[in-house]
């Protein structure tokens, strides 16, 4: 039996930067402004959706930290988007300073190679 080829899921690497807003919280509030605020209005829009974070306010002052989507498929994507730019996120807590959108190894489905990737051990 042939298996269905699905599509490859959307990756989005949304490069942010902390507002003055954000940072006058404590950190108690800020864990709660996300969990009351951003995640239940994600939650409502969208399904799909899987996200982590990492902290580059060590290293960048342009960006602050970058917060990583992954998407099921381009619908899934822009309905988190959609959410995230009605909640206090989007140019209150933070700015978003570039979106960064692909799919892991497009190129090689394209042309139908292997994908290429380094291990190391």
């Amino acid at each position: 039996m042939p298996t269905e080829e699905t599509a490859p899921p959307v990756t989005a690497f949304m490069l942010i930067k902390t507002r003055p807003e954000w940072l006058a919280m404590t950190p108690r509030e800020r864990m709660d402004a996300f969990a009351t605020e951003i995640v239940p209005a994600i939650k409502a829009k969208t399904t799909g959706v899987r996200s982590r974070f990492y902290d580059t306010e060590f290293y960048s002052t342009r960006v602050t930290d970058v917060w990583v989507w992954e998407a099921d498929d381009h619908e899934a994507y822009q309905l988190l988007i959609d959410a995230l730019r009605e909640t206090p996120f989007w140019d209150r807590y933070f700015d978003v300073v570039d979106l960064l959108v692909g799919t892991e190894n497009g190129y090689a489905r394209t042309y139908g190679f292997e994908p290429v990737a380094t291990v190391t051990t």
